[in-house]
């Protein structure tokens, strides 16, 4: 029988709630593998057992299981039965040797674990008998520290899986069990990274793109699509708004001094994206800002435009460099999509010189030349909304 079995660690710390933690996790590898024909998926309590079809492709199970957030490892074995009260593993030991046999590999070493620990047999008793088995029945050698093969074995209470590879997975919370933030996306490096973050705690991502159209062309917004579409992958099901901001922009720049364009652009995304927060009824907005990176990321600038909101601002790189933030999106696979050169609403109109230690008294007596209350309507009656979905 194959089968992939999926471990996981920060659920089990759960106490009275992990049943509610674990059972979304089987939710959400249902929904990562349900175009693939997948039998069953079955909580075994500190494990997860996935029956598979016999032609099932083991590289697109290995591609999705690694993107289900909540998943600490798993692998993908095959069982033998087992026989509690009298286990014997020459079944186990035959079947192992039968599928290391013809693959190249000079040494190995086996490291089994018991799930129930009824089982007469120790962990170090069956590595040593299942250890002895693939030196005669493959005449190779067994190496403690530098093993060219693992050979993984876990015995349950009617079978054993036994299999060679153990594949990491993100980690974290299943996706749903921390409700729903608004994410702030662009079309750069940063943002995609710092939604996937709170994905990875459980939230659900609901994404908002703040466009320079009509003043550029569609291009960013292209690219937010790919990105949101990349992101699905690990939560499945996403909601993405698009508001054309050029307009407010160009009302901004028309009537507001040249050194607080950016930090005037920012608050008036936010008092948008807030209400679409609300809309869906997210508790957070989430922002890619990295402290210090850019002139709208020094202390002063954060604290004057998150004045600008309500709801709780999540910033998940704020302690993160450029570099450890590009190296997260090539793990992603964001990166690539990132690079690709467009027309960024936050590039329009930026001032040579941009106010670095905005003081909060000077920008409320600057917003008072502008509408703000239709501003924001006319983004929230101008937002367009799309849906993603994963597997397509």
């Amino acid at each position: 029988m194959k089968c992939a079995i999926v471990h996981y660690h920060e659920l089990a710390l759960k106490g009275r709630n992990r049943d509610y933690f674990e059972q979304r996790l089987v939710r959400n590898i249902q929904l990562a593998l349900k175009d693939l024909g997948i039998k069953r998926v079955e909580n075994l309590r500190s494990r997860i057992r996935i029956l598979l079809p016999p032609d099932s492709n083991a590289d697109v199970i290995r591609d999705r299981l690694a993107r289900v957030c909540g998943i600490a490892n798993f692998s993908l074995a095959h069982a033998v039965p087992l026989n509690l009260a009298n286990p014997n593993l020459d079944k186990l030991s035959a079947a192992i040797v039968e599928e290391l046999q013809p693959k190249p590999f000079s040494t190995f070493r086996v490291t089994a674990k018991r799930a129930d620990k009824r089982l007469t047999l120790t962990s170090m008793d069956v590595e040593r008998e299942v250890g002895t088995a693939v030196c005669k029945g493959t005449g190779r050698k067994v190496s403690l520290k530098n093993p060219a093969v693992t050979i993984f074995v876990e015995l349950l209470s009617k079978e054993a899986y036994y299999s060679t590879e153990k594949i990491e997975g993100p980690g974290g919370m299943p996706v749903g069990v921390s409700g729903q933030v608004a994410c702030l996306i662009s079309g750069g490096i940063d943002s995609p990274v710092a939604a996937y973050r709170m994905i990875k705690r459980g939230c659900r991502a609901r994404f908002v793109h703040f466009s320079g159209r009509p003043l550029v062309s569609r291009a960013s917004e292209e690219k937010v699509c790919d990105l949101v579409q990349t992101l699905t992958a690990y939560q499945y099901e996403s909601r993405l708004y698009v508001i054309p901001f050029g307009e407010i922009q160009r009302e901004i720049v028309l009537n507001t001094p040249s050194p607080f364009r950016v930090v005037l652009y920012r608050r008036m995304m936010l008092r948008i994206a807030e209400e679409l927060a609300r809309k869906e009824q997210c508790w957070g907005l989430v922002t890619g800002d990295s402290l210090g990176q850019v002139a709208s990321q020094t202390p002063e600038n954060l604290s004057v435009v998150e004045e600008a909101g309500e709801l709780p601002i999540l910033r998940p790189l704020i302690g993160m460099d450029k570099l450890e933030i590009m190296d997260e999106a090539r793990r992603l696979g964001t990166y690539d999509t990132s690079i690709e050169p467009d027309q960024d609403c936050c590039k329009l109109f930026t001032p040579p010189h941009p106010s670095t230690k905005t003081r909060i008294d000077d920008l409320r007596k600057i917003e008072r030349a502008l509408d703000i209350t239709r501003l924001v309507k006319q983004g929230l009656e101008k937002a367009e909304l799309s849906t993603f979905t994963f597997p397509i």
